[in-house]
């Protein structure tokens, strides 16, 4: 896919390119928004760009797509690409848009490294460049075309049926669609994007699991408030919506994405969680109640204490529903007053998980990578595991396998 000069070009720099990534994507996304501040209205997280998440997010991206046609150079990582072109077709990014990126990101990459940006060194670099944002921007057409969505108008009016507080800090929100008219398909473990209107009257959009069964036109989000920590500050699209949203009320919503969907095979199951990572958990284990579903299913949570366990009831419910399913739980505090569950971390040695498993994670970055490491250990192979991360994906990033 690269061209030979180009290849031989990309080996000899990657290091020095690699190396500035971070200040390069630093200076990109500052000097972008300072000239185009509108970037910042709906499409880009205020939170992430604060925290530094998206641009160490965006050159992990960039580096891990330059290694994989270095390393398998007939080849395009589709498969590694296919997690990012779900999350730009829930924000509604469209095709010019690659174009703008190009402009401050190789303006960015200039300024940096300076006279060691020859000719050439730039022609290969765009050509990585292009061959990337071409495949994304084929998948996500492919992706709106399916959902039967104009990127140009991706976002749909629905109203809030009703609001349940599932613990202190999480509350679950019952949609409808405002409108009568045909919903695209959702498959259990997707998301959808909702965009929020702030105080400031920008709009900040996050995406939220489906925690529902995907089957009708009631679509279900459960939304942790997000406290400020240390120097993080608070989640601002949680917080507005635990404050100020309530029956009645109408949000704005992008068709259900994500690639970290659950199949119909009927290998065993087993569902990993910790904190609000239950969400796409709670929606696949609907569905299988709802379609009748005789596959064996093993669902493990980790929380702080049984009253942070968000949906805990409803799980237990569900797994009593389904004739071949088990569920156990890790409480760092109060385990007792749980029947049955354990006290501390997560710890798989003794669970005896079937090695032919398909197994779904989703928490915390370091806690799935100790699980999958666990997974890994008990002979699960990787290759069978899949995660779920909310807000940009270091994990994919970093190119683990």
């Amino acid at each position: 896919m690269l061209s030979p000069e180009s290849a031989a070009v990309v080996r000899a720099t990657l290091p020095a390119v690699g190396g500035a990534l971070d200040e390069i994507t630093a200076r990109f996304y500052g000097t972008m928004f300072a000239d185009q501040p509108e970037l910042l209205d709906g499409l880009f997280n205020r939170g992430n760009q604060a925290s530094g998440e998206q641009r160490r997010a965006l050159a992990g991206s960039i580096a891990g797509f330059a290694q994989a046609l270095l390393a398998h150079p007939d080849e395009r990582p589709d498969a590694m690409l296919a997690r990012i072109a779900h999350k730009h077709a829930a924000l509604g990014v469209t095709e010019d848009q690659y174009t703008i990126v190009h402009k401050y990101l190789f303006r960015a990459i200039g300024d940096v490294l300076g006279d060691a940006v020859t000719p050439e060194v730039a022609a290969a670099w765009d050509e990585v460049y292009w061959l990337m944002a071409g495949a994304l921007i084929a998948q996500e057409a492919r992706l709106y075309q399916e959902a039967e969505v104009d990127p140009r108008t991706p976002w749909r009016q629905w109203t809030v049926v009703e609001r349940r507080e599932e613990t202190p800090d999480v509350a679950s929100f019952l949609l409808r669609p405002a409108d009568d008219g045909p919903l695209p398909r959702a498959r259990a473990g997707q998301y959808v994007s909702v965009r929020v209107r702030m105080p400031d009257g920008i709009r900040q959009t996050r995406q939220y699991s489906l925690s529902n069964a995907p089957g009708d036109r009631l679509r279900r989000i459960t939304v942790k408030r997000v406290a400020s920590v240390a120097d993080a500050p608070e989640g601002e699209v949680s917080n507005q919506l635990h404050r100020t949203v309530r029956a009645g009320d109408e949000l704005t919503l992008s068709a259900p994405f994500g690639d970290v969907v659950l199949d119909d095979a009927a290998t065993p199951l087993v569902l990993v969680s910790a904190g609000i990572g239950c969400t796409p958990m709670a929606g696949m284990l609907e569905h299988l109640a709802a379609t009748g579903s005789t596959r064996p299913v093993r669902v493990l949570h980790a929380d702080r204490a049984p009253g942070d366990h968000a949906l805990r009831a409803e799980t237990r419910r569900l797994v009593e529903e389904l004739p071949d399913a088990r569920a156990e739980f890790w409480y760092e505090q109060d385990a007792s007053g749980e029947p049955g569950s354990h006290t501390g971390l997560m710890d798989l040695a003794g669970l005896d998980l079937p090695a032919d498993a398909d197994v779904y994670l989703c928490g915390s970055l370091p806690f799935m990578r100790g699980v999958r490491a666990q997974l890994l250990e008990a002979g699960i192979p990787a290759r069978s595991i899949r995660y779920e991360v909310f807000g940009p994906d270091l994990w994919l990033a970093h190119a683990e396998d």
